[in-house]
């Protein structure tokens, strides 16, 4: 296991690393960059033929300052280096992006958190009902519910919300901007927690009911399909009981597909939702790399698709180990 382990991880340099050339070079070839929007665009027409050339001689330097002229291969280089000293900056503000990004990490993963500890507490039971008694009116009850639940938008649902429970003068309704009240500062430590729950209601709904309908439908197939080996009718021939053929012989190999969907998962933690956390003003992660591409600000585009990405490499080793730790019989030696 462990040499298993240090192979995956020594796997991952080289494939981060391929990852990070991949992106650059699609972000590179969007249209603009930093120093254009910050000056506008050389040649465009300015209070005056000096006026002009001032600008355009303030972008040159600005160019040549942060590398922007060189070769791409040059300009790649200059941000790894800067990557790995974590001395990622904003081009057009010229200051580091490293406040910023922390604080929108926090945010998304405070919220993101909440949302994966949900769908996992309420998927699984719906599944393992769903698969421990299929056809029945509920099952299929539950089968439209949530199968209509995966097919709305989210930015759809967003608006919905907003429009619905949003209205101050309603017996039910919830802040549709920010995170904390204009006054939080002035609140007591449980008054803050409370109105923070308050606030993020709205977005962990959005967030949470369609990986909530997947999830489950995924638990409820791969229950279903252990149910049906050989070894679960062994069990029922002894006289066990359906409560412990279900959550002692069947969950823990119905519980792989779930596992293995924890790695697509887990990269949320650090992208966030770029519609969900738009539509209600989050500062989180989505919302900061939404806005870095909008000034083309590459390092703060780069850093959010290089965390997402060490998070999915990270997401599929966290599954491989959480297979063995199910099911023992689990095993990564290649003489097993």
């Amino acid at each position: 296991m462990f040499e298993y382990l240090v192979k995956r991880l020594l796997i991952m340099i080289p494939t981060v690393f391929g990852i990070m050339v991949v992106s650059f070079i699609v972000v590179q070839s969007a249209p603009g960059d930093p120093a254009a929007q910050k000056f506008g665009g050389a040649g465009q027409a300015t209070a005056g033929l000096n006026a002009e050339r001032g600008t355009e001689a303030a972008e040159k330097r600005f160019r040549e300052k942060y590398h922007l002229d060189e070769p791409l291969y040059v300009q790649f280089g200059y941000f790894l280096q800067r990557f790995i000293k974590f001395d990622m900056i904003y081009f057009q503000q010229e200051k580091p992006i490293w406040p910023d990004l922390r604080d929108a990490i926090l945010v998304t993963v405070k919220i993101n958190l909440i949302v994966f500890f949900l769908i996992y507490l309420i998927a699984i039971p719906i599944g393992i009902y769903s698969a421990a008694f299929p056809h029945t009116p509920l099952d299929r009850l539950t089968t439209v519910t949530l199968f209509v639940l995966y097919s709305l938008p989210s930015f759809w649902a967003a608006e919905m919300l907003r429009i619905w429970l949003t209205d101050k003068t309603g017996a039910v309704w919830f802040p549709v901007m920010g995170l904390h009240s204009d006054n939080w500062r002035q609140m007591s430590s449980m008054e803050r927690f409370l109105d923070y729950l308050h606030h993020i209601v709205l977005p962990v709904t959005c967030l949470t009911y369609a990986g909530l309908a997947y999830i489950s439908r995924q638990m409820r197939a791969g229950m279903l399909e252990v149910i049906r080996q050989d070894y679960i009718r062994t069990a029922r021939a002894k006289g066990c009981s359906k409560p412990r053929v279900i959550l002692v012989h069947a969950l823990r190999n119905g519980l792989f597909p779930i596992i293995t969907l924890f790695a697509s998962l887990l990269p949320f933690l650090i992208g966030g939702s770029v519609i969900i956390e738009t539509i209600f003003s989050i500062p989180g992660m989505g919302r900061f790399a939404f806005e870095g591409m909008l000034r083309r600000e590459y390092d703060q585009v780069m850093t959010t698709l290089t965390l997402s990405a060490v998070m999915t490499l990270l997401g599929i080793l966290i599954s491989d180990i959480a297979y063995v730790l199910v099911n023992p019989q689990v095993t990564f030696d290649e003489r097993s």
